[in-house]
């Protein structure tokens, strides 16, 4: 079973991108596509308070016809995100995006932000690990 901490590890870029909730939704725009990710992390004060991703943009931005020069990320973040720890396995954080929707989890150690995972990264590593599993299983066989 791979782990969050395996998962992170293994990642070419674990950096992770945030943004103040009283910066404009521009400034993180801009960060995200100079950086090529689909969200960023909302930190006060060290503390993780949201996630905006471009998902969030789109629905309570655009829609409703709020301007990125002018809006808060405060207003359009999706507010206490779910994160995980180290030790969560690959299989805990697709069921909980599965079922909660969404499509960047926060991993955190203690009160401390240590990475971000995509659903991308989620489902390449579930994918990795049942083609292991399918292999050992087929190696298993054949030497039957």
């Amino acid at each position: 079973m791979v782990t969050v901490h395996q998962l992170l590890s293994n990642k070419k870029i674990n950096k992770v991108y945030s943004v103040r909730p009283d910066q404009m939704v521009i400034e993180a725009l801009e960060v995200m596509a100079a950086s090529n990710v689909g969200a960023v992390l909302v930190m006060e004060n060290e503390e993780l308070v949201g996630v905006f991703s471009e998902r969030d943009y789109a629905r309570k931005g655009i829609i409703k016809g709020r301007k990125a020069k002018s809006t808060p990320i405060s207003e359009v973040m999706s507010g206490n995100p779910y994160f995980v720890t180290r030790c969560h396995s690959v299989e805990d954080c697709l069921k909980l995006m599965s079922e909660k929707r969404f499509r960047h989890l926060p991993v955190k150690e203690g009160e401390q932000v240590i990475g971000v995972l995509s659903i991308g990264d989620i489902v390449s590593a579930f994918i990795n690990e049942q083609a292991f599993r399918i292999e050992s299983l087929e190696h298993y066989i054949t030497r039957s």
